[in-house]
């Protein structure tokens, strides 16, 4: 299978989590509308995103070793010694989330009103332990694609998702918004099961030795290297948006739920096109090794595709957002509102381009080697948006947010691309992109903006974009695909 394809079958697995995310959005707008409650719930929910962004980072991490491991017939006790190493992190991190929730969830909210306090310490104590069994899922869907199986973690994450949401509809009416937190935590659990059982079935037909179930290979310390390698810069890169939390909440009652919504479109479409790309191109290139040049061809071919694509989607939000927001979310969407998270998601564009080549990047530190620069990347990162976010918020209050939060992530994707040794090929391949993306997408969608109705108009766009694509037919985005499918 093409990386292409598994990367559909991953992006489809994405895009079925993320549409689980989307429907307990809607249901959250249309059951609790926007206010102090859904604040403190959308504070703890970027805590989940942290944790769960940090198991998406290890699930890469972890894949040249696997990769490696499988080859050398040792991949189950590398995936029991890497399984006892996330235990030792996660065990005392679950126990301060309990004992401590109260206190956290006081911070999150920028010391707001008490009903978002509590309904912040409420979903931490739910939606952390949903976290950590997605931690282990993303191990054990990583001990399954070394040996080429992507569908059954595909089928685990879009299971638990549709579980999670039946749970949540049986409740919600009578227990309120913590129900949306006990479904995430059923969404994780069956999302580690299925892989988990999948892996024990595997070894049972192969006749596998219990001696093989052991930990072996680096001692614990170095998995826990591995581990802070993994996690520490894309838990900084989630940590910038937590950073803007606290001074959204003091911009009024309402704006942290705005800014999480247009968040999590925008994150949303960088996960369903790079973030599959990156993950599943882990494997291949592991294997193939990473030649001179390699690293700035990858990254600069997955951005033309995926950008392709969030071309289209920021195209049609631009033209129908306010009116796609006021219609899903209802009536507290409507309106100014609506049109607020719109615009967000738009300003957010520079911001997704970032986090594209951010995506793509970061696994190619793992194949190459190149680990120990990570953690120093994500400490000034964040150091750089405490800054930037205090005063750009000041300034322009939520776009201020989000102009701190690309130039933070713009300086991450820089440095990454320099470890590499991919800077200049790669900054120059991926302004070419982005520009030419832009290009296209506003020769699609500006024309019919100006004389169609909004939703007509987005539409229109849409088919309009796909014509231009189909015509032009650019001659690096033909390259970026070819190289892509070709890559096994």
């Amino acid at each position: 299978m093409g990386s292409l394809a598994s990367a559909a079958l991953t992006a489809t697995s994405t895009l079925v989590v993320s549409a689980f995310a989307a429907v307990i959005g809607v249901l959250i707008a249309r059951e609790f509308g926007r206010d102090d409650e859904t604040d403190g719930f959308f504070a703890a929910y970027g805590v989940f995103i942290v944790i769960a962004l940090a198991a998406q980072s290890i699930r890469v991490a972890v894949l040249p070793a696997l990769a490696r491991a499988r080859e050398e017939r040792r991949l189950a006790g590398n995936i029991v010694g890497f399984a006892t190493a996330l235990a030792v992190v996660a065990a005392p991190f679950l126990i301060v989330v309990e004992l401590g929730a109260d206190s956290i969830a006081g911070l999150l909210t920028g010391d707001g009103s008490g009903v978002a306090r509590d309904a912040c310490a409420d979903a931490l104590r739910w939606m952390v332990p949903a976290a950590v069994a997605h931690l282990f899922a993303g191990l054990a869907a990583s001990g399954l694609a070394a040996l080429d199986d992507y569908g059954t973690a595909a089928l685990g994450y879009a299971a638990g998702s549709a579980a999670g949401l039946a749970l949540i509809l049986a409740f919600v009416d009578s227990e309120g918004i913590v129900a949306v937190s006990w479904g995430m935590a059923l969404n994780g659990l069956i999302a580690l099961l299925i892989p988990a059982l999948v892996l024990g079935l595997r070894a049972r037909r192969s006749r596998m030795p219990t001696t093989a179930v052991r930990a072996v290979g680096p001692p614990l310390s170095a998995r826990l290297g591995v581990f802070a390698a993994a996690a520490a810069l894309p838990i900084a890169l989630q940590l910038l948006y937590v950073v803007c939390l606290p001074f959204a909440g003091r911009l009024g009652e309402g704006a942290v739920t705005s800014f999480g919504y247009a968040y999590l479109a925008a994150a949303t479409l960088v996960s369903v096109t790079a973030f599959s790309i990156g993950l599943v191109s882990s494997v291949p290139l592991t294997r193939i090794g990473l030649g001179p040049g390699v690293a700035a061809r990858h990254v600069v071919s997955a951005a033309w595709v995926a950008l392709t694509v969030i071309g289209a989607a920021v195209g049609a939000f631009a033209l129908a957002g306010g009116g796609i927001v006021g219609g899903v979310l209802g009536d507290a969407y409507g309106g100014d509102v609506g049109r607020e998270v719109a615009q967000l998601v738009v300003v957010l564009s520079p911001w997704m381009i970032a986090s594209v080549g951010v995506h793509v990047a970061f696994p190619l530190s793992f194949v190459a080697g190149r680990l120990r620069p990570l953690p120093w990347i994500g400490a000034a990162a964040l150091a750089l948006q405490v800054v930037l976010a205090w005063a750009l918020g000041e300034l322009f209050e939520l776009d201020g947010l989000v102009l701190a939060l690309t130039l933070s992530t713009f300086g991450v994707l820089l440095a990454l691309l320099r470890v590499l040794d991919a800077l200049a090929v790669g900054v120059r391949g991926m302004a070419v992109a982005a520009v030419t993306v832009a290009l296209l997408a506003a020769v699609a969608f500006v024309p019919v903006g100006l004389v169609l109705g909004s939703v007509v108009a987005a539409i229109a766009g849409l088919v309009a974009y796909a014509a231009v694509i189909a015509l032009v037919r650019p001659r690096r985005l033909r390259a970026s695909w070819a190289y892509l499918r070709a890559l096994q």
